[in-house]
């Protein structure tokens, strides 16, 4: 006999576990910034103040607790360290559990064991992620890292099967980590072209193999390696575009997603905006212009795809070689229509532009992007809305700004350089 309470009983249950996920959720990243202490290291700024917002959206009953919580796992993602990654890990299995059908919560997951090399773990995650999606398309950068993985995962198998005898080797290594994968493939091929020499044509497929596996090991795989048409520009390029056209730079501050200065927003010739941003036509306005992001953290090419749609994408990032992998990874096609090249990727330092030494690697994404706008100086109105409060720029950034300042209009939240 069906007992019609079972259900009742099983959703109080899965109720009362919540605080204690949570909880653990909240021990995780104090546990986080406890070895960061011990080791005398401060820990990264953008993840401490996620896990700030978390710790307050466990004691404010209008907060979305499960969202911020994922927010820190997104943190340490970008941060990228093993140590990040680690709590990036921690964070999704946690969410997971507290929301079983989370689509962020397994993106999460698969994002984070991928990051650590646990290419069979991550494809399970991130096929649990392709299950909730259903019959939506997956995120670009995930469905890229599917098709990454598992052609990793071919060359490996297809390269066993050359040498069938000594290929036992390589059969166990899809599971384990890419980093103890990837010298063991290594030296397999080191010691197959010894054996047989390099006229022997499974040694030449082997070495097509081996090229490709290290090549999708480096960055994922691409389909279209000009990114749907999108035109280079440099210096030169970005001032043309921008000449005589009036520009906007707006804050992601809560205050601005509220205001109801949409309308007045999108009357801009060229919206700018910065990093992770959201979108609400009342508050924000609906257009993007030129969307700026800067390289954090000491893996930035594993970050999310820059999948927001813009008419320029400014990327800011040293060295060049961590600058150029991210680009290639992160960029997505026909995500922008212009991406800045090299000679505007450090904009502040670079003596070609400005070279202006006072700036250090912090600096906000926001403030380069705009001394940047100022110093091209062919837009006849340059603003800044949401940025009237301390906080939202570092304190020589907004003194910067106040030193230069024409006009600031406290109930717009504007102030005008122009």
């Amino acid at each position: 006999m069906t007992n019609p309470l079972a259900g009742l009983f099983k959703a109080r249950q899965k109720e009362a576990a919540r605080p204690a996920l949570f909880a653990r959720g909240m021990r995780l990243c104090g546990e986080y910034l406890a070895a960061h202490e011990d080791r005398g290291t401060p820990p990264d700024a953008r993840i401490s103040r996620a896990i700030g917002v978390y710790a307050a959206s466990l004691d404010t009953p209008s907060a979305d607790s499960f969202d911020a919580l994922l927010q820190v796992g997104e943190r340490a993602l970008e941060a990228g360290g093993a140590g990040e990654l680690g709590l990036a890990l921690d964070v999704a299995e946690t969410s997971t559990l507290i929301r079983q059908r989370s689509k962020g919560a397994w993106r999460l997951h698969g994002r984070a064991l991928d990051g650590l090399g646990r290419d069979e773990e991550a494809l399970e995650s991130y096929g649990r992620y392709l299950t909730l999606v259903q019959n939506g398309d997956p995120a670009e950068g995930i469905a890229r890292r599917i098709d990454t993985l598992r052609r990793r995962r071919a060359c490996l198998e297809e390269a066993a099967g050359l040498f069938p005898g000594p290929g036992a080797e390589l059969r166990g290594l899809p599971a384990r980590p890419t980093g103890d994968a990837a010298p063991e493939f290594a030296a397999f091929t080191r010691a197959r072209v010894a054996e047989h020499g390099m006229g022997d044509p499974g040694v030449r497929r082997l070495l097509e193999l081996y090229g490709t596996y290290r090549r999708l090991v480096e960055r994922s795989g691409t389909a279209d390696p000009l990114l749907g048409g999108t035109t280079p520009v440099g210096v030169s390029g970005l001032r043309g575009l921008l000449a005589g056209r009036t520009v906007c730079l707006v804050s992601n501050a809560g205050e601005v997603f509220g205001s109801g200065l949409g309308a007045e927003i999108d009357d801009y010739d060229v919206v700018v905006r910065c990093d992770a941003f959201r979108i609400r036509a009342e508050g924000t306005g609906r257009r993007t212009g030129l969307h700026a992001v800067t390289l954090r953290g000491g893996t930035p090419w594993e970050g999310s795809p820059w999948t927001q749609r813009t008419g320029i994408r400014l990327v800011f990032g040293d060295p060049a070689g961590a600058w150029r992998r991210a680009t290639r990874q992160r960029l997505v096609p026909g995500a922008q229509e212009h991406v800045g090249d090299a000679s505007l990727r450090r904009p502040l330092a670079d003596p070609a532009l400005l070279g202006e030494d006072r700036w250090d690697a912090g600096t906000s994404t926001a403030f380069t992007v705009l001394r940047l706008l100022d110093f091209l100086d062919v837009s006849p109105r340059l603003d800044l809305i949401g940025f009237d409060k301390p906080g939202r720029l570092r304190p020589r950034e907004a003194e910067w700004v106040m030193d230069r300042a024409t006009h600031v209009d406290d109930s717009k939240m504007r102030i005008a350089l122009r």
